[in-house]
């Protein structure tokens, strides 16, 4: 509790202190400037586990070599307390130069002007291997405010030794339904005997789920304004489902459903062997079956192969700061960190698997049996234009759809009910932060 009103309070100070910033800052002080031949400092912060610091560190270091006048000076923190520090910091306007940004928060930085418009450095950062759906995922009305920097897309995994074991055949995810996925689970349900179910109810990870849900209906979460715009009609139906699995059988009672929701992913009822069919993104594989200890196989979700509704999601940004003293030099870390073979290799999917299709290639080789299924994955699905990026405010849609996901599956609230409050509340965080 004390963290969160913390982080209310910088971003409260954020809002108030750069909404006063000059819209010019947010293309930079850059059009493409020249690098200095005399020493440059630049702070680099990311988040992350121990094991991306090292990472990281080794990359900075080898940076460095390359170009000797520089030094990069690294601030790593975790997720919490890392968003808390970049609020004061950018409010105080004495941001770091080179960001690891997320999509959540990515609009409400940037038009701010907070960030840097990286198309005004395009002389010092090539983006041209970078698949353009993939770039659109951070851009903003034109202005390319974040390089995403790992890819992913949201999934359906399937536990093929729990499958096998209750001699259930392995759907085929070319022509799969969502009644299909509901009928699958409940067979799988009855043969677990109630100590396994079949499908994870999705609407407690995040929303990436029902960003598909509403594109498979032609709809979408966001108008290009900014506005939720996914049709009531098509919310209903999004709850009604997640409450026919629960009622049917096929997914967990709401209670186990809460509880495994609660926990990290390690821990999600996929993780524990808990069902046989869980939502994720691709990325997540590796972690799933290491806790799993099983057989894990990532799956089109049901109806998506004719419709087509998967989206490139970056797994985050780099961005840079728009007060940057050296944009040019720091446009030259991203293209550092986007484009150099040797500086993938340390990374390999530690952020994602890489946005750039030629980095993915030449590390292809070096990736693990599942980060190179998940790799696999993100080839060969279709996909749409992404997403509009969430707009300010909406970051706590996830929030949102948690607590209206789980007043359904308790019976608290109908799921017409459901729809129209999720889309009151989040509307109205929207409204408040223009």
């Amino acid at each position: 509790m004390r963290s969160r009103r913390i982080r209310r309070f910088a971003w409260a100070v954020l809002l108030t202190l750069t909404a006063s910033l000059p819209v010019a800052c947010s293309s930079g002080s850059g059009g493409g400037g020249e690098l200095s031949a005399g020493p440059v400092t630049l702070r680099f912060t990311w988040w992350g586990a121990d094991d991306r610091h090292k990472r990281t560190q080794q990359v900075i270091e080898l940076f460095q070599k390359k170009h000797p006048n520089i030094t990069v000076r690294g601030e790593f923190k975790d997720w919490n307390s890392y968003w808390d520090s970049l609020a004061t910091t950018v409010a105080a306007n004495d941001a770091p130069d080179v960001i690891q940004m997320d999509e959540l928060y990515l609009a409400s930085y940037a038009q701010r002007g907070a960030l840097l418009d990286l198309n005004t450095e395009k002389t010092h950062l090539n983006t041209g291997d970078f698949d353009a759906k993939a770039l659109a995922t951070g851009a903003i009305d034109g202005q390319q405010y974040g390089l995403p920097v790992g890819l992913g897309s949201y999934a359906m995994v399937a536990n093929t030794d729990l499958l096998a074991k209750y001699q259930i055949p392995l759907p085929d995810d070319a022509t799969w339904s969502w009644d299909d996925l509901k009928k699958v689970g409940e067979q799988v349900s009855k043969a677990g005997g109630g100590s396994v179910w079949g499908v994870q109810s999705p609407g407690f990870s995040d929303a990436g789920g029902l960003q598909i849900w509403a594109g498979q209906a032609g709809g979408s979460l966001f108008d290009d304004k900014g506005k939720v715009a996914i049709p009531p009609e098509v919310l209903t139906r999004y709850f009604t489902y997640l409450r026919d699995l629960a009622r049917g059988g096929a997914a967990p009672p709401p209670s186990v459903t809460i509880e495994k929701a609660g926990g990290t992913l390690a821990q999600s009822a996929v993780a524990t062997n808990a069902t046989a069919f869980g939502f994720c993104w691709n990325t997540q594989l590796t972690t799933l079956s290491a806790a799993s200890g099983q057989n894990l196989k990532l799956l089109k979700l049901p109806g998506d192969a004719q419709a087509h509704a998967a989206y490139y999601k970056p797994s985050m940004f780099w961005s840079v700061s728009a007060r940057s003293k050296h944009p040019a030099e720091a446009a030259l870390l991203l293209d550092f960190l986007a484009n150099d073979p040797d500086a993938a290799k340390i990374m390999l999917t530690d952020r994602g698997v890489p946005a750039n299709t030629k980095i993915r290639t030449a590390i292809d080789s070096s990736l693990k049996p599942t980060d190179k299924a998940a790799a696999d994955y993100l080839n060969e699905i279709k996909v749409s234009d992404p997403p509009r990026v969430t707009p300010n405010g909406a970051s706590t849609v996830e929030t949102i759809l948690k607590r209206h996901a789980e007043d359904v599956l308790f019976d608290r609230a109908a799921p017409e009910a459901a729809a129209k409050a999720f889309t009151a509340e989040l509307q109205a965080d929207v409204d408040a932060a223009r």
